[in-house]
């Protein structure tokens, strides 16, 4: 059998620790972890975070359910092999168990795939990532819609409004978030964006910014 995924250690909790505990290091760890922070990363390191990044998701879709917490620490304590917080593990983990959680977060998703990590960081943070794509959203809506108008009405003509059109599609791409999930507009998000709205998770989360 592979080595066994420690869940506990990649949350970093001891293993009497308390839902709520479970749910703010989760929130720490998935912060430190975000893939779409490392700006500037090359394409190793940023593959490596994308990786904690699903294994922090998947520690925390198991042990935030008292009926998959209960399942998996029967299979934590029947181990004889060594237990690792490689985030590799996991993948092997879900998939040997994938039936005993069956269908993850979503209903879209089949039983032998991982939790979604965007849609679970999403609906964690739901509270807190709202205000910052709202915040965030608007200014790109009303860009695109100047843009696009003015270069149309400027150069009057069929090129012009070609253009006018496509500049309006890029900067407008993200719309109001109003009415939208907040993993939908994150998403839709610039990197620079993205990053800029982590650190601020990160300023009301672990009360300091991440680098």
């Amino acid at each position: 059998m592979s080595i066994f995924p420690d869940y506990y250690k990649l949350l970093n909790v001891p293993r009497n620790a308390s839902l709520d505990e479970i749910r703010q290091a989760y929130k720490k760890e998935s912060l430190k972890t975000h893939p779409d922070r490392f700006v500037k990363a090359s394409a190793d390191e940023r593959r490596r975070a994308t990786e904690k990044f699903q294994a922090i998701a998947d520690a925390y879709y198991v042990l935030s359910d008292t009926k998959r917490r209960k399942e998996y620490d029967a299979l934590y304590n029947a181990q004889t092999s060594d237990k690792t917080d490689d985030p590799t593990s996991s993948r092997n983990y879900f998939a040997q168990f994938a039936n005993m959680f069956g269908s993850g977060p979503t209903n879209a998703q089949s039983e032998t795939q991982q939790p979604d990590p965007d849609g679970m960081f999403a609906d964690v943070f739901e509270e807190l990532l709202r205000p910052e794509v709202e915040r965030h959203a608007p200014w790109w809506s009303w860009i695109g819609t100047a843009c696009g108008g003015g270069l149309g009405f400027i150069i009057a003509n069929v090129p012009g409004l070609m253009l006018g059109a496509y500049a309006g599609n890029r900067l407008g791409a993200v719309r109001d978030a109003k009415g939208k999930s907040v993993a939908a507009v994150f998403s839709q998000l610039e990197g620079a964006q993205k990053a800029e709205i982590l650190r601020a998770l990160a300023m009301k989360v672990l009360g300091t910014a991440l680098s």
